[in-house]
């Protein structure tokens, strides 16, 4: 997701879901992460590589950690590969979904899913890429049920499926959907018999809706799918992957909060606004008493310290921290 998976909010996914739930960076994670999508072309330009060093930062803590990429040229998906085995990535992720009219108006992302020929030929360029570095990388598809409807599914996953890919993570709606309606699981349980019927090893994970851990379990076990990917379930919620059902209070959400808004700070803060960390705030302040007033407060936040001190405000005033 742009402008919200980066250094920093991994980061905090590392240290509160790992199953101790210590604040310290886990050394290997029971889920895989993933970058902000990069694009091809700006990342094979020595000048456009330059700018993208700091999406492209990851720690050890944050493995299995899988670079996302996007584009149209099937010659730069190479390049852009051998750059990525290089950096020491556990796999790359082609997007081939976002739905976006910049991308769309490119040939790129979810407009591919119109172009299977083209998306073949950028999977095999990028599997070519990552082997040429020295190790076979994984390289998986994240991708759409169709363009316009649903009935597109079928054909389109059997030309990507025909490319032995490691994964193909399927978000369970079209293109012309966007996030409009309710995501069609149903099809995500259709695309596991289509995999199964074909005999490929691919895994499949479905995308769509999921707001908790539990949910993302009963998905997976009523579709047969692999796994699950979330988006926006994960925002404010650095705990999600626990196994242990925690909920944090208050205090330790916003002192979590402070403490992603300081690491961005710290990692982010030389090249990105401070603005980014304000769809942050938003989903760590729901649910609980003044959370509206403290929300509306934070929106117009211009730094870490003016963030710090409207939260000790709060705080104080709520007797809770």
């Amino acid at each position: 997701m742009e402008e919200v998976t980066d250094f920093a909010f991994r980061e905090m996914f590392a240290r509160y879901s790992n199953p101790a739930h210590n604040p310290q960076p886990a050394t290997h994670n029971s889920f895989v992460m993933f970058t902000e999508f990069i694009n091809v072309d700006g990342l094979t330009h020595p000048e456009g590589r330059k700018k993208l060093e700091i999406d492209l930062k990851f720690s050890q803590a944050q493995r299995p950690m899988v670079a996302q990429i996007w584009g149209n040229n099937p010659a730069k998906f190479e390049e852009a590969a051998k750059i990525i085995a290089d950096m020491g990535y556990d796999g790359i992720d082609i997007n081939m979904g976002c739905p976006q009219s910049k991308e769309i108006g490119i040939g790129a992302c979810a407009a591919l899913i119109r172009n299977p020929t083209l998306a073949q030929e950028i999977i095999a360029a990028t599997k070519k890429g990552g082997e040429s570095a020295g190790r076979r990388m994984p390289v998986s598809v994240k991708t759409r049920l169709g363009y316009t409807n649903t009935d597109e599914m079928a054909g389109w996953a059997k030309s990507l499926l025909a490319m032995d890919i490691a994964n193909l993570s399927m978000h369970a709606r079209t293109k012309q959907e966007m996030s409009k309606v309710p995501a069609h699981w149903d099809k995500i349980k259709e695309l596991v018999r289509i995999r199964d019927e074909m005999r490929v090893p691919t895994t499949i994970v479905g995308n769509g809706d999921i707001k908790s851990r539990e949910e993302g379990l009963a998905r997976a076990a009523e579709t047969g799918c692999d796994g699950v990917m979330i988006a926006r379930g994960t925002f404010g919620h650095p705990w999600f992957f626990r196994t242990d059902g925690f909920e944090p209070d208050v205090k330790e959400r916003l002192r979590v909060m402070l403490e992603h808004a300081e690491l961005f700070d710290q990692t982010l803060g030389k090249v990105k606004s401070f603005a980014i960390m304000r769809k942050h705030f938003k989903a760590y302040c729901s649910g609980f008493p003044g959370s509206h007033e403290l929300r509306a407060k934070l929106m117009a936040a211009k730094d870490l310290a003016e963030t710090k001190k409207i939260v000790g405000e709060y705080t104080e005033s709520l007797r809770i921290a």
